[in-house]
Formats: structure tokens, C-alpha cells, sequence
């Protein structure tokens, strides 16, 4: 491929690998500092002995390309908290039950639940110690509070609870999502056990929240709608946490969620716009120089009140590249820009390369400058309005190409509609900026006339009733598709391979064409041996008893849940998608299970068990039922004690302390997840 030429895009690569190394395996980071310096020793030996030949080695490229990828690793492990000396961590080791006087700072303001409003700080002080490191903050709800304010600071006593794994099969893991942000504990607490503390220390975080602020301050007085200005702030400030559960959704539906997260096209059209502005400032002396820096300078400034995510920092560090060779004069070639944005951004932070956004954003452009050129030329029209639309469908269709694959492994579905979403609202797209960015400015200062703000009310009304019409055509929407990581891999395997045959059409792209239909066929044949046959789940449900039998592809469900929700609970939806089982059959709860030679035996709330000559290998307590432990272990001799989300915690305790002094294996659902049984 002509694209591996290119000398950068290797190392970025190698670079890339050396992150996936650093993050996946442990290695001590005065080892990987050693292993670094030894590499940029032998390649700098190897270009001393390569520049005055002729004919050159090949050691030289060979030790370039392995040094990055322990530079790679090197930086992840650099970037990983863990590795201060200062990290709290050393502070609490085994002791988070213990409560300890902390102080932070609010670091960021995230989406909140159901129950806490939840917030990311940065830890200051443990027990009067300075410490430093990240952790998750969880308020309890209340109506009469506010919200806490970015760079504030606080003091409270509490203690660290260690974030949970998921405790089902193939839910979203939120623990390891935080710990990729060097986030490794939380605390729960009340606004009531917080004491601020006065301090003057300002944060580009805090400036840039306090902006936000200042401007929604400002777009107060011309009523705007809740929906109106939750989508203002997510497509010009970056902040979608008030955006409504049923917009947010609807906008997913409807193919269209990249509208709302500020990225590449959005960025795209401001440089645009700020270009035209800027113009004249190219009839100065040096002005070309001058309007780079007012260029680049105005992005970083959008960027950081966006606050910094990884799609905002990849598309204003790509495009900054763009405007500074412009702006000079020099070259630029589209691959080489995305290879050095990508290795500029995971050089600062290298798990951006594990965000979800991060991974789209370069695969969408990616496809979009490949894919698109191709489709663009199959049909040409000297109309203006019809070339763009021709133009906005072949970019989406393109852009569908890159992310499809991994859309499908993340979200488990597919807006067949999307087309039709982003041919109306991507072509107002820069109306709606530019109009946006006006309006802001004006409000700023006082001067915004208000049938102007209603205006623009009314036409983000109108795109929101737009999405939202798209994503109810359900029909056109698939939903709990099943897409492992395999699937992934020989997706884009047989995209890149039909391109290559697209643009070549010799007999060589044919055979590797071929070849790539060949792997999907065998990935699709090993996904389908490699499914659970026969499985026993508990799952974890709170208040409830939730359980599943998994044979021949089909699982059956029963629980003491809603009939209507049975069926539906995104539990089940998860494990059935998860193992792409098609089947989901409803059925009542047995007292008695056979599992070929195990054998299982449930005890509910009425605690009935005297079962004559039966001996379970399993137990499962469920809607804490008021039996005597002891007496059941010398009745019926079981293997091992098994207690689900129904039950209560206090009689939980007991049973889980009965069975630690008789020696006699104890699970809890709450505690270790869903329990297993293969047979």
C-alpha cells in the first residue's frame, strides 16, 4: 500500500503499539526507560554508520520502528499516575474503608445519575499529606443544593470505596472506562459533609467553566428552551450534560449523535469561517505568519473552553496543523497531517487512544478522505445545490464506511437512516455555527435583538423535531445487532481489501479480496461454535431474582420481575447480544434445577427446603428467606451457598459470616457478579 510510504505514518503506528504494550502488560518503568535509551542509542550508532553508504542497511529503519514502540510504552507509563510517588494511593493502600480527611478540588462536572450528581477532582491533601491523583466524587441528590462549581475546594472526611466491576455478562464496563482516565477510586458523601475551603488557585478547567457559565448567564434573559440551549451549549461549548435523555436518544436513533459531539466538522467550518474574517490580515507584512498564529491561538482558545475531549483536541490539532502550513506556504499531504495529529495528541495523552470518540473521529476522517474521492467522481453535475448534497451524501456514506464496524461492536446498532439526518441538518451545519458564534458574541455584549435569539431557537427546535421524527421510524432502525471484537478486525479487513480492488482491479487485489471474504466466513463459522451451549446464569437484579438457561442458542428466562419487563431488561439484552444468542424464551421460577450432574436448589422468601434424599451441589437464597443456615447445611450437605440482589444486606452478612466458619464456599451477587454455571 502507497499509504505505508509514508515514513510518519509507520512510526505512528509503532508508536500506537507500543501504548496497546504499556497499557496491556505490566512493565516497571525504570525498565522501559532503560530499554528507550539503549534504542535511541543504537539508532542514533546505526545512522552514523548509514549516512556516508551508498547502499543503506536496513538496522536503521528496523531500530526506528522498535524504539518507537518502546517510546510508546515509555509514555503511557509515564502518563500513568500510579508511577508519582506522590499518588494517593500510597496513602491508602489496603485501608479504603477507613475514613480519612480529605481536601480537593472539582475537576470537572460530569452527567449525573439517578441517584448522586457525580463529579471529577483532583485530591490535594489526605490527612493534611499532599497527595495528587483523580477520583470519583458522588453526591447525594438533593433538590435544594447547587451544584458545585469547577476549582472550588473542599475539605470532608470520608472514606474510599474501590469502583465496581460490571456484575453481568457484557455490560458496559464503567470501572475500567475511569481507570483509563487514571481514575482508580471513588467516595460517596453529602453536600451537607463538605466544608469549602477559600483558595484563589484558577484552572484552565475553572477559567473555561467560568466562561461557560458567564455566556449561559448571558443567554438567560432570551428564554431559550430547556432542549434549545442544552443543544447550543453541546454543538459551540462542548458540554452535552444537559442535553434530555429522550433528545440525547433521538439523536442516536436517528444517525446523528456526531452532530452534537464538537469534532472534525464542526472545527472544519469555524477554521473556515475565521479564515474569511482573517483575510485581510495577508496584506500585512508577515501577516501570513500573524494570521496563523491568530488562527491557531482562537481554535486552542475553543478547545480548551470545549473542555479538551478527545475528538475537540484531535480535530483543532489536525486543523492547526492545516492553517500553519497554509498559512506558510508548505505542502501539506492528508495522511501525513492525521499521522501527526494522532502521535502530537497520545504524546500528552496516550489513552486517548482507548476513547471511543478519539477511535471514530480518526477512522471517520480516514474514510473520508479515501473512500469519499472515489464516490464523489461516479456522478458530476455543474448545479451548485445538487453538488452539495451529492457531495454531503458521498462524505456520510464514506464516513459510515470507517465506523461503521466499530459502531456496530460499541452500540449494537444501525440508523439505516442516517443519510437522510445528515443530508438535511450538515448542509445548515455551518449556518448554525456561524449564526451560533454571532449570537454568543452579541449576547456577550448586551446587544443581541431577541427576535434574533428566538429565531435561532426556532430552527434548533425544528432540527431537534426533525432528529426526533427520523429516530420513531423504527422500522428502519436495528437494534441489539451482535458484533464481537473478531468482527471488527475482518470487517475492516474486507473494506480496506474491496478498495484496494475498487481502485486496482488486477488480479492481485482480486485474490486478497477473496481472501478477506474467506476470513469472514470463518469468523462468522467460529463465532457460531464458539457460543455458550449449555450455561446456568444467576444474575445480579437488584430487589429481584433474576435468572437464565442458556441451550441450543436460545436462553431461558425466568424472574420474579414484571412479565412487560422481563423481556426487555437490558440484562438479558446485554448477555444475548454479548453471546449472539437469537432466542429468548419466558418462563416461571422452578424450585429445582437440573443441570446434567449438577443440581441446584432455590429457597425462597417462604424458606421451604426439607427435600428427602436430595443433596444439591448449589444453593441459591432469594428474597431473604428466614431459615436457620446451619441447620440447612447439616440437612442437605450443599457445595456452595449462592445469594442474589434480592435479598437483604443484613441477612447477607449473616449468611456470608455462617459460611466463612463453616468453611463452605459463599457467593454474593452484589459483590463478585453474576454466578456461572457451564455444564
Amino acid at each position: 500500500m502507497k499509504l505505508l510510504n509514508f515514513t510518519i505514518i509507520k512510526l505512528t503506528f509503532c508508536f500506537i503499539l507500543g501504548i496497546v504494550i504499556g497499557y496491556g502488560f505490566n512493565i516497571p518503568l525504570q525498565l522501559s526507560l532503560l530499554i528507550t535509551g539503549i534504542g535511541f542509542l543504537l539508532v542514533f550508532t546505526f545512522y552514523l554508520i548509514d549516512r556516508n553508504r551508498f547502499i543503506k542497511t536496513i538496522w536503521f529503519g528496523i531500530s526506528a520502528f522498535i524504539t518507537m514502540v518502546f517510546v510508546g510504552v515509555l509514555v503511557t507509563n509515564l502518563h500513568n499516575e500510579k508511577n508519582n510517588s506522590e499518588h494517593y494511593s500510597y496513602q491508602i493502600k489496603h485501608e479504603t474503608d477507613s475514613l480519612k480527611t480529605i481536601t480537593f478540588r472539582i475537576r470537572e462536572v460530569l452527567k449525573p445519575g439517578n441517584y448522586y450528581d457525580k463529579y471529577i477532582i483532583d485530591l490535594l491533601e489526605i490527612n493534611n499529606k499532599k497527595v495528587t491523583g483523580k477520583l470519583l466524587l458522588n453526591i447525594q441528590k438533593d433538590s435544594l443544593t447547587k451544584p458545585l462549581k469547577v476549582d472550588a475546594v473542599f475539605v470532608s472526611k470520608t472514606a474510599f470505596k474501590n469502583l465496581i466491576n460490571p456484575l453481568n455478562p457484557n455490560q458496559f464496563n464503567y470501572k475500567s472506562y475511569l481507570e483509563k482516565k487514571y481514575i482508580y477510586h471513588q467516595i460517596f458523601t453529602t453536600e451537607s459533609s463538605l466544608f469549602k475551603v477559600e483558595s484563589t488557585t484558577k484552572t484552565l478547567f475553572g477559567i473555561a467553566n467560568e466562561i461557560r457559565n458567564h455566556i449561559n448567564e448571558k443567554l438567560k434573559p432570551y428564554q431559550f428552551k430547556p432542549d434549545e440551549i442544552a443543544i447550543i451549549n453541546a454543538l459551540l461549548l462542548g458540554q452535552r450534560q444537559d442535553i434530555s435523555e429522550e433528545v440525547y436518544t433521538s439523536y442516536t436513533n436517528a444517525g446523528a449523535i456526531h452532530i452534537l459531539a464538537i469534532s472534525g466538522l464542526h472545527i472544519g467550518i469555524i477554521l473556515l469561517i475565521l479564515q474569511y474574517i482573517f483575510k485581510p490580515i495577508e496584506r500585512l507584512k508577515h501577516g501570513k505568519l500573524l494570521n496563523a498564529i491568530l488562527l491557531v491561538s482562537i481554535l486552542w482558545s475553543f478547545a480548551i473552553i470545549a473542555g479538551l475531549s478527545a475528538s475537540v483536541t484531535r480535530a483543532v490539532t489536525m486543523f492547526s496543523i492545516v492553517a500553519i502550513a497554509k498559512n506558510l506556504n508548505r505542502p501539506t499531504n492528508i495522511y501525513n497531517t492525521l499521522a501527526i495529529s494522532m502521535l502530537v495528541i497520545l504524546l500528552f495523552k496516550p489513552m486517548f487512544l482507548f476513547d471511543v470518540g478519539f477511535q471514530l473521529s480518526y477512522l471517520a476522517v480516514f474514510a473520508i478522505v479515501t473512500i469519499d474521492p472515489l464516490l464523489y467522481k461516479l456522478w458530476k453535475t455543474k448545479y451548485w445545490l445538487p453538488n452539495l448534497y451529492w457531495h454531503t451524501f458521498t462524505i456520510t456514506v464514506s464516513a459510515q464506511f470507517g465506523i461503521i464496524p466499530l459502531s456496530l461492536y460499541y452500540f449494537h446498532q444501525f440508523p439505516s437512516l442516517f443519510f437522510l439526518s445528515n443530508l438535511v441538518i450538515i448542509p445548515l451545519l455551518g449556518l448554525i455555527l456561524g449564526f451560533g458564534i454571532g449570537i454568543i458574541l452579541l449576547s456577550v455584549l448586551n446587544i443581541l435583538p431577541q427576535f434574533i435569539a428566538t429565531g435561532y431557537g426556532y430552527v434548533i427546535s425544528l432540527m431537534n423535531w426533525f432528529v426526533g421524527w427520523i429516530s420513531k421510524q423504527e422500522a428502519f432502525l436495528f437494534k441489539d445487532i451482535p458484533f464481537s471484537l473478531l468482527y471488527v478486525f475482518v470487517s475492516y479487513i474486507l473494506i480496506i481489501s474491496f478498495v484496494i480492488f475498487y481502485v486496482k482491479q488486477n488480479f492481485s487485489a482480486l485474490k486478497w479480496f477473496l481472501i478477506s471474504i474467506l476470513i469472514v466466513q470463518f469468523s462468522i463459522i467460529y463465532t457460531a461454535n464458539s457460543k455458550p451451549e449449555n450455561q446456568f446464569i444467576v444474575f445480579h437484579k437488584s430487589r429481584y431474582t433474576l435468572i437464565g438457561n442458556t441451550v441450543n442458542n436460545a436462553i431461558t428466562v425466568a424472574s420474579d420481575l414484571d412479565s412487560i419487563t422481563k423481556l426487555k431488561t437490558k440484562i438479558i439484552t446485554d448477555y444475548t447480544v454479548g453471546n449472539h444468542i437469537k432466542s429468548v424464551i419466558e418462563d416461571s421460577l422452578h424450585s429445582v434445577y437440573m443441570l446434567n450432574t449438577k443440581k441446584l436448589l432455590v429457597i425462597d422468601s417462604l424458606g421451604i427446603y426439607n427435600i428427602k434424599s436430595f443433596q444439591p451441589d448449589y444453593v441459591l437464597l432469594r428474597q431473604s428467606p428466614k431459615i436457620n443456615l446451619n441447620r440447612l447445611i447439616d440437612s442437605i450437605n450443599p457445595k456452595q451457598i449462592i445469594a442474589d440482589g434480592s435479598n437483604y444486606k443484613s441477612y447477607v452478612e449473616r449468611w456470608e459470616a455462617t459460611c466463612r466458619k463453616r468453611k463452605l464456599p459463599f457467593y454474593q451477587t452484589s459483590k463478585k457478579g453474576a454466578f456461572i454455571i457451564d455444564y
